[in-house]
């Protein structure tokens, strides 16, 4: 499925806006497809009327450059009205299945905002555990600036958490790939096993521990 090539833009939290509502959370997540690690959700209030240059910059994390990633992550947090992260371990993947721990870890990042958000604009998926009027929206990280900036907060949350599991979990090569199924990833595993870090239920970690 082809990405939506318009740059996010704040089309859907003006339309918000004027129906009443003030503090509008966009929500993302990362690590979902990952065979290690966490899935972890950003959520990012932005000002009703912020017009900083940086904003032009932002677009889905996955079209961006580690550095650019990290440039965002610093002025998203500086001028952002609130901003939340929520992670939920291999373990919690394990027993809730990966859909449902995306949703705990996006509930979570919404939890640690203040002010509490209003309304929510969360990438594709909805979170019937919130009591909260929501839209989800299909390339929600491509159209919407609110979501494309939380994407940006759960990519690199999620990054430096993996670079730290690395040093603990040596051999995997999780800082290189962050837990994702490359060849190097996959050879690794092959040879050393599963780590305490890697997602048991996930077919390719499977498929070492069943042979």
């Amino acid at each position: 499925m082809a990405l939506s090539p318009r740059r996010p833009d704040f089309t859907e939290e003006r339309v918000l806006q004027k129906q009443g509502y003030r503090y509008i959370a966009g929500i993302d997540e990362a690590g979902r497809g990952a065979l290690a690690g966490p899935v972890t959700a950003g959520a990012v209030i932005l000002p009703p009327r912020i017009r900083s240059s940086w904003l032009r910059q932002v677009r889905d994390s996955k079209q961006l450059t580690p550095r650019k990633r990290e440039l965002l992550f610093h002025h998203i947090h500086t001028e952002a009205v609130a901003v939340g992260i929520g992670m939920v371990d291999c373990g919690g993947v394990d027993s809730r299945g990966i859909a449902e721990a995306t949703r705990m870890a996006m509930k979570l990042a919404v939890e640690q905002l203040s002010p509490a958000p209003e309304f929510l604009l969360i990438d594709y998926l909805r979170l019937p555990g919130l009591e909260l009027p929501q839209k989800g929206i299909t390339f929600g990280d491509s159209l919407c600036l609110s979501i494309a900036c939380a994407s940006i907060i759960a990519k690199v949350a999620r990054d430096r958490l993996m670079v730290e599991i690395d040093k603990d979990h040596q051999g995997y090569g999780l800082a290189r790939h962050k837990g994702y199924g490359t060849s190097l990833h996959l050879d690794c595993l092959s040879r050393l096993g599963p780590s305490p870090v890697h997602r048991l239920t996930f077919k390719p970690v499977k498929e070492v521990i069943d042979r």
